[in-house]
């Protein structure tokens, strides 16, 4: 079966746990504001595959040591019979490797799929497709909404298990982690009357935070966006602050 996709990338870390083969669709007619993903809208852009050629990528990744299949978009719902084809395969591919159990101690590959539906707006065929994903983020990104939950773009969007495996490799991730204050940092050498320390930071945080930290320094340029927040010293260096 052929299938429009967008693209192609080993190893992916950034849209599911460890390293992934990530395959993009093409094709979306939602078209979120906001979305970095525009490329992925026309349903005649992107190039034709069959699936048998993704499933060969597949296999080769796992070859590779891949941990798992991440399919987005583009809207992957939008071509519900090739998702089902190319799921089906992932699943027979991964489960002949790992049908004897974990190898190297590795648990089983998962399949996760990314679709600005919900699951009320599924059709059957949809609901079909989605048969062979260990789990779902689903929902539309929504760009006034920002969000610290992991590989999700926005605050309303959902990781949904459908399997054994989902349930346990995406349980921990299901809520927002601890939180602390947004604070992007790097550091520098901070001139003191005994000469240059390297263990200072330079921060910037949202304007409402900076009285938090003790009194902002003149803006001075530390790179982009350097004049839009107060700077900041922090100073001694004690670890690393969360960059969001």
């Amino acid at each position: 079966m052929e299938v429009r996709i967008s693209g192609t990338h080993f190893p992916l870390e950034t849209l599911g746990p460890g390293r992934r083969l990530g395959v993009w669709f093409q094709g979306c007619s939602l078209a979120c504001a906001g979305c970095m993903s525009r490329h992925t809208w026309a349903a005649r852009g992107g190039t034709s595959r069959h699936v048998d050629e993704l499933l060969e990528l597949w296999r080769e990744a796992l070859d590779g040591g891949a941990e798992g299949l991440t399919v987005s978009g583009g809207e992957p719902l939008q071509q519900p019979d090739a998702l089902a084809e190319l799921l089906a395969g992932a699943v027979g591919l991964r489960d002949a490797r790992t049908g004897r159990g974990p190898e190297g101690g590795r648990a089983p590959a998962d399949l996760l799929v990314y679709t600005g539906y919900e699951p009320a707006e599924w059709t059957e065929r949809q609901e079909r497709a989605l048969a062979g994903a260990d789990a779902v983020v689903t929902g539309r990104f929504r760009v006034a909404e920002p969000t610290r939950l992991v590989w999700r773009g926005s605050a309303n969007q959902r990781i949904r298990p459908r399997t054994a495996l989902g349930a346990v490799r995406y349980a921990p991730h299901l809520e927002p982690g601890p939180r602390g204050l947004p604070l992007q940092v790097r550091g520098v050498p901070h001139r003191t009357q005994r000469g240059a320390r390297p263990d200072a930071l330079v921060g910037r945080p949202p304007p409402h935070q900076t009285g938090r930290f003790g009194h902002p320094e003149p803006p001075r340029d530390h790179g982009v966006g350097a004049r839009e927040r107060p700077l900041l010293t922090l100073r001694p260096l004690v670890g690393l602050v969360p960059c969001v």
